[in-house]
């Protein structure tokens, strides 16, 4: 004769008290009132200090910057800064960004796209975000310029302009396929160039060490001074390029994009020539 077999009670959890709840919660960590981080990882904190220490002094001591038509920066909504970019660390980005939050009537908080490549370096990919850089991708400047309405700055001629010899210099490099084009008009938003005088006499780079790059695996390995010469800087923005009237769809059509790419390129490139043509002095403008 068989017996039944035995079924296994399954056994619920007991229901967490209201002190159990409380005990855990104060295990939390407190928060921080004067904590700032912004969605992009983008520290106050940080980029406050840097400001106070490093660069206040180089943008009124070290360079004297001296800018230009800051209007041409919109007070409110999104719009796409372009520029020229050279030196072996170039320190134009932060210049255009001081000069924004200390000339313009309305300072506002500037987004530098930045190279996917600087992953490879721990200590200064940590660094980036926390003052304003963003990963180089379509969709993260579609949402800062569309959705966030904010300022993003590109540097059209990538690496190939920070790799640029100063034999070479304030010779634009060739700006890509023009994506920064399409973004812009994909966000319906204004495209803002600018033309800056200084950065590629404040750290030149005279030559490249490509066994050295090899072997460590840098980036590039460039012979330059190991600290920024005291170069006049000469920031520039010129008068923005519209693109709300050339419809919703024009971010599609290849060869607007390069038409107008080009156009702003040529613009950059002209305003160098100028703005070097005039100058009496590296040091001193």
């Amino acid at each position: 004769m068989s017996t039944p077999a035995k079924t296994k009670s399954k056994t619920k959890p007991a229901k967490a008290t209201s002190t159990d709840v409380d005990t855990r919660r104060s295990l939390l960590p407190a928060i921080e009132p004067e904590r700032r981080i912004t969605d992009w990882g983008r520290s106050e904190r940080v980029e406050g200090l840097l400001d106070r220490t490093v660069y206040d002094f180089l943008y009124h001591l070290w360079f004297r910057c001296e800018v230009e038509g800051i209007e041409n920066i919109p007070s409110e909504a999104g719009a796409l800064l372009v520029s020229n970019h050279a030196g072996a660390m170039p320190p134009d980005a932060a210049m255009i960004a001081k000069a924004i939050k200390e000339e313009h009537p309305r300072p506002r908080p500037l987004h530098l796209t930045m190279e996917h490549f600087f992953k490879g370096y721990p200590g200064f990919s940590m660094l980036l975000p926390k003052i304003g850089g963003v990963p180089a991708h379509p969709a993260n400047v579609q949402r800062l310029l569309n959705d966030e309405q904010q300022l993003v700055l590109v540097f059209p001629e990538g690496a190939k302009g920070t790799e640029k010899l100063f034999k070479d210099r304030y010779r634009l490099r060739r700006f890509g396929r023009g994506g920064f084009v399409k973004a812009a008009l994909k966000a319906q938003v204004p495209i803002v160039p600018i033309a800056v005088v200084g950065a590629e006499e404040a750290q030149p780079v005279f030559a490249h060490l490509d066994a050295l790059k090899k072997l460590t695996g840098l980036i590039y390995a460039p012979v330059a001074p190991l600290v920024y010469l005291p170069a006049k800087f000469h920031i520039r923005f010129l008068e923005p390029v519209p693109t709300h009237e050339l419809g919703e769809r024009a971010h599609e059509d290849r060869g607007l994009v390069q038409t107008i790419s080009q156009d702003i390129r040529a613009r950059i490139q002209e305003e160098l020539f100028d703005m070097v043509g005039k100058r009496d002095s590296v040091w001193f403008g």
